[in-house]
């Protein structure tokens, strides 16, 4: 499909809509910031026009409107004949056509949202469809009425997974101009053509981020008053063959109460569960909505069973058993402990324990002739402390043994004949899961994910417990001193922050106390000191213990000053939530 054209004149902007031969233009006033319906004979002949590949939506920051346009896509593959795009680079570009009409605080601050903006829109993993609703499920797609079908993606999309719904709030006011909206969601998407016994099928991968309750990691735990969970992750994987197709789906996400794990300089923060809240009320929204949309749940909690992991898992069980009901299923498997000394076999008494339930809960089916054949009763949510590396590998078991069951089914695999013996697919198969997990960790937590070598050898190796040590590293960096302004940046994104259009401060300009800049500098010259005291050594050996105890003794108090202060010293969001999105 070839770009859209988007013509630019100082008083408007022009887009075509991306249907070929369609007359339809979007006119958007860059002064009223109107939008309405126009035709192409409306466009200037003097407009300025390039390709772009969609409209991601509008935003205003301090400098007023913004127009956010994906400039380059690439194809991620073909499902059931319409094409998927990897949104690949982004363009902000402002209505107004000068910023001389802010003061210089208010230009820093629009720069400040702007990349605050570029931030979200940098991070990897939006895709799209012109012509497909990539936000549902096969088996929902196929349970929906025509009255479904009729209407525009904007209007069908799942809401938790269009990740430009924010965007898309003024296009999605006139129901004439939904044409123009691309629903975009985030996450990840592989599709590879497979081949089993001379036979080639499509294996599909799709993992849905839900925007509510998003953010990164250490900010954004446990739930919303909405029972909407942090890292809420979708996870959906399709099989097309010769006309058939099947569907298995498994969700992540945070344990569904009131918890915390705030940053404090600390490698682990100690998690924090809430005294105030009645966390019931929540916890009951949470897999009320879960059971309405997926059926029976089997709670997998990865979580350790000591330490500051042990009062989260006790709490999440007494919550399951409080509910009482029979859709819901807890099963508690300590990950850590179980695998401990690289015992990765183990993994499989977890997977042989829910056999009984995966084969209850079933897939969706759909066989050559087109009928249904089987549908799937209900759903595997997983998680650990992120639902990240230890909830990935658990899925990536679960979705091969659903797998060689639908192989099975439609022909591909011979009797007696299993996955892991086809080494080709194999590698393609683990490969994609590491990929999936990868890339959910780079979006929560800031880098890549740990335990992949697992994922994609089947072994837990050497070097692979080095990458984990080197991620956890980055890790630690970016959630004391980067995160602040991720979350920030998600939160704008998403509308959870919206700029006020009033000239007054907005929550950037709050000043840092002076102790967070004297401090670690004092930290830092003592330490300095203590070396050069070291290394030029004074007349007598007493002399030189004397001095280097004394700038020791300087670093170690300011060290421990700021350690006990840590929450005061990272960098934390400066936005103001919205609790409830209007």
């Amino acid at each position: 499909m070839a770009g859209v054209p988007l013509h630019t004149t100082p008083e408007k902007f022009f887009i075509e809509a991306c249907d070929e031969g369609a007359d339809a233009v979007l006119a958007i006033d860059r002064v009223s910031n109107e939008m309405t319906l126009t035709g192409k004979k409306d466009i200037p002949p003097s407009a300025v026009t390039r390709p772009i590949c969609g409209i991601m939506g509008t935003i205003r920051l301090v400098a007023g409107m913004y127009l956010v346009v994906i400039t380059r896509k690439r194809n991620v593959g073909s499902l059931l004949g319409h094409a998927v795009w990897k949104a690949v680079d982004f363009d902000v570009i402002s209505y107004k056509k000068t910023v001389l009409h802010l003061s210089e605080i208010q230009s820093q601050e629009n720069k400040t949202f702007l990349s605050m903006l570029n931030n979200v829109l940098t991070t990897d993993g939006f895709y799209f469809c012109t012509d497909f609703d990539l936000t549902h499920t096969l088996q929902r797609l196929a349970n929906t009425s025509p009255d479904f079908q009729e209407m525009s993606l904007l209007e069908r999309a799942d809401q938790r997974f269009v990740w430009n719904g924010n965007l898309l709030r003024e296009l999605a006011g006139q129901p004439e101009l939904h044409k123009f909206a691309l629903p975009v969601i985030h996450g990840f998407i592989v599709m590879k053509p497979c081949r089993i016994n001379g036979k080639i099928f499509e294996w599909i991968l799709i993992s849905r981020r839900s925007c509510f309750r998003a953010g990164v990691r250490y900010y954004v735990r446990g739930i919303d008053s909405e029972g909407h969970a942090a890292n809420f992750v979708e996870t959906e994987q399709i099989v097309l063959y010769e006309g058939a197709k099947a569907s298995f789906v498994q969700t992540r996400g945070s344990m569904p109460f009131y918890w915390s794990q705030r940053p404090n300089l600390r490698y682990k923060p100690k998690p924090i569960i809430s005294k105030t809240t009645n966390h019931m009320d929540g916890f009951q929204r949470h897999f009320d909505s879960q059971l309405l949309i997926y059926g029976k749940q089997t709670i997998l909690n990865l979580v350790n069973q000591k330490g500051s992991e042990k009062p989260l898992e006790q709490a999440f069980a007494r919550m399951v058993s409080g509910m009482n009901n029979d859709m819901l299923k807890y099963i508690a498997f300590d990950f850590h402990k179980e695998c401990s000394h690289m015992r990765w076999d183990r993994l499989q008494i977890l997977v042989d324990a829910v056999a009984d339930k995966q084969d209850e809960y079933g897939y969706f089916m759909v066989n050559l002739e087109g009928k249904t054949v089987a549908q799937q009763k209900g759903v595997f949510r997983s998680n650990c402390m992120d639902c990240l590396d230890r909830t990935n590998v658990i899925q990536s078991l679960l979705a091969r043994r659903s797998l060689q069951s639908q192989l099975q089914r439609m022909g591909v695999l011979n009797v007696g004949q299993r996955i892991e013996e086809q080494a080709e697919f194999e590698k393609i198969y683990k490969n994609a899961w590491a990929d999936n997990a990868n890339a959910c960790a780079v979006q929560y937590a800031g880098t890549g994910a740990l335990k992949t070598d697992f994922t994609r050898t089947g072994k837990r190796t050497r070097w692979g417990l080095m990458m984990d040590g080197w991620n956890s590293m980055i890790r630690y960096y970016k959630n004391n001193f980067s995160d602040g302004f991720r979350q920030d940046s998600i939160d704008l994104f998403l509308g959870n922050f919206a700029v006020d259009e009033s000239d007054g401060p907005t929550p950037l300009r709050v000043q840092k106390d002076w102790k967070f800049l004297t401090l670690p500098i004092i930290m830092l010259v003592a330490f300095s000191m203590c070396i050069v005291c070291l290394l030029m050594a004074g007349d007598t050996w007493t002399e030189t213990l004397a001095y280097v105890m004394f700038w020791g003794a300087a670093s170690a108090i300011t060290a421990t000053i700021i350690l006990f202060n840590g929450q005061d010293f990272v960098d934390a969001p400066k936005l103001v939530h919205k609790e409830k999105m209007d």
